[in-house]
C-alpha cells in the first residue's frame, strides 16, 4: 500500500537548452494521465522556469540558474554571488524538496550525480527508504571517451553504483549501446533498460498529392528550427545564404525559427538579412507542433527533443549538428542518416552552394530506410516508472528490453 498518493520528483539540471525541459514535461504528462490523483514535482534550474504547458498535479521548483563554461566549471547566470554559495544553496534546497515532498520514485535526468556533486547529498538522505531512484538518459551523451574521463572524474559511475535501482535510456540498443559506449560495469549494466525515443504524439501529417517528397502543385515549405536556438547562429546563417538559390530552383518558402535562447545581437543580424529575402519569415519562436507536420522539409540542429519529434511526424528532415563543444548532435546526426531516417551536413562545411544542394535533395528525392525509429519511448519509460502503481500492458512490457 502507497503511504500517499502517487507521487514522482524529477530532477533536470537543464543549463540553457530546451531539450531535457522538453523530455521531462512530456514523461510527467505521462505519469499524471497514468495516475489522474498522482503528483510530478520536477526540480530544474532553467532560466525560462515552467515553459511547457502542463497538467494538473504538476508543478515546478526553480534552482538558481548555472551554466558549464567548460569541462567541470561552473559559473551563476544571475545571483552575484560565488559559485560555492550558490552550489550550497542549490544543494540544500534539492535535500529539502526530496525530504518534505516524500516521492515514492525519483527519476534524475542525464546527471547521475547532479551539477558539481549537488544530488549527492539528497540521495544518501533516501538511501533505505521505499524509494526508487532511476537514472533516465538520451541516449547519446558525447563522444565516448569524454564521457567516461569526466564520468571518472566526476564520482558519476560510483553514484550510480551506490545509488540508483534502473536506468532508462531514451533510445535504442541496436543504434547507440549506452553501456558498452561509456564503460560501465556489468553491475550498472545489468539494471539498464532501453524505452525507444520519448516524443509527444505527432500531429497528423498531410497525405501528399504528388509524386515528389512534398505535395504536388503547391509552393514546397521549408522549416527551420533549433530548439531553444543558442548556438544556432551558424545554421541560419548558412541557410540564410543559400535561401536564393533554393527557391530558383523549387520556388521554396522558408519559415526560420531562431528559439527564446538565440542572442539578440544575432537575432537581429539574421533579421536584417531575412528582410531583403522575400521568400523567408523570420520568427523569434512559434506555437503548434502542427508546422512540422505541415512543412516539406525541415532543416534543424540535431537536438534530440527536434529530431525525434520530426521523425515522429515523418517530416523529410536535413540535420546541420553543432560544430562543437560536445559531440552529441554529430554523432546523433551520423547514426540517424546511416539508417536513412534523415540526410545531414558537416557544420564544417556550410558553403551556400552544399547547404543548397541539401536542402533540394530533401525536397526532392525520398529517403528509405529499412526500418523505422522506435517512438514509444514516453509510455514505455512511464509505464516502468508506475510499474508498482498499476499494472504494465504486456506489449510496452516487451518494448522494454
Amino acid at each position: 500500500m502507497n503511504r500517499h498518493e502517487p507521487r514522482l520528483m524529477i530532477y533536470s539540471q537543464d543549463g540553457l537548452g530546451l531539450g531535457h525541459m522538453r523530455r521531462t514535461s512530456l514523461l510527467a504528462q505521462e505519469f499524471l494521465d497514468r495516475t489522474p490523483d498522482g503528483s510530478v514535482l520536477t526540480v530544474s534550474d532553467s532560466p525560462l522556469g515552467q515553459f511547457f504547458a502542463t497538467a494538473a498535479g504538476h508543478d515546478f521548483l526553480k534552482l538558481p540558474s548555472i551554466r558549464k563554461t567548460g569541462p567541470g566549471v561552473w559559473e551563476a547566470v544571475s545571483l552575484s554571488v560565488s559559485f560555492d554559495e550558490v552550489l550550497r544553496l542549490r544543494t540544500q534546497l534539492i535535500a529539502s524538496a526530496i525530504e518534505s515532498f516524500d516521492p515514492q520514485v525519483v527519476l534524475v535526468d542525464h546527471m547521475p550525480h547532479g551539477a558539481m556533486g549537488e544530488l549527492v547529498p539528497a540521495l544518501r538522505a533516501v538511501a533505505g527508504r521505499r524509494t526508487r531512484v532511476v537514472l533516465g538518459l538520451r541516449d547519446i551523451l558525447d563522444a565516448s571517451d569524454v564521457v567516461r574521463r569526466r564520468w571518472t572524474a566526476e564520482g558519476a559511475y560510483e553514484t550510480l553504483e551506490e545509488f540508483y535501482d534502473e536506468v532508462l535510456v531514451y533510445g535504442q540498443q541496436d543504434v547507440l549501446d549506452v553501456a558498452s559506449e561509456y564503460a560501465w560495469p556489468a553491475s550498472i549494466a545489468r539494471r539498464v533498460s532501453y524505452t525507444g525515443y520519448v516524443c509527444a504524439d505527432p500531429p497528423r501529417r498531410p497525405s501528399p498529392n504528388g509524386s515528389g517528397p512534398w505535395q504536388g502543385g503547391r509552393t514546397p515549405k521549408v522549416l527551420v528550427v533549433a530548439g531553444g536556438g543558442a548556438d544556432a547562429f551558424p545554421m541560419f546563417s548558412a541557410v540564410l545564404d543559400a535561401a536564393p538559390a533554393v527557391n530558383a530552383a523549387t520556388g521554396s518558402e522558408f519559415l526560420m525559427v531562431t528559439g527564446p535562447f538565440m542572442p539578440d545581437g544575432h537575432v537581429r543580424s539574421l533579421r536584417q538579412r531575412a528582410s531583403r529575402l522575400p521568400m523567408v519569415e523570420l520568427r523569434r519562436k512559434f506555437h503548434g507542433r502542427n508546422k512540422i507536420a505541415r512543412a516539406d522539409l525541415v532543416v534543424s540542429m540535431a537536438g534530440y527533443n527536434t529530431t525525434v519529434e520530426v521523425l515522429a511526424a515523418g517530416t523529410p528532415a536535413l540535420l546541420i549538428p553543432r560544430s562543437g563543444p560536445s559531440a552529441e548532435q554529430r554523432t546523433r546526426a551520423e547514426l540517424f542518416a546511416d539508417r536513412s531516417w534523415v540526410r545531414w551536413l558537416d557544420p564544417l562545411n556550410l558553403d551556400a552552394d552544399v547547404v543548397a544542394d541539401g536542402i533540394r535533395a530533401g525536397l526532392e528525392e525520398a529517403l528509405t530506410p529499412a526500418s523505422r525509429p522506435e517512438l514509444t519511448g514516453r509510455e514505455a519509460a512511464v509505464s516502468f516508472l508506475t510499474q508498482d502503481f498499476a499494472p504494465i500492458a504486456p506489449s510496452l512490457t516487451a518494448s522494454m528490453r
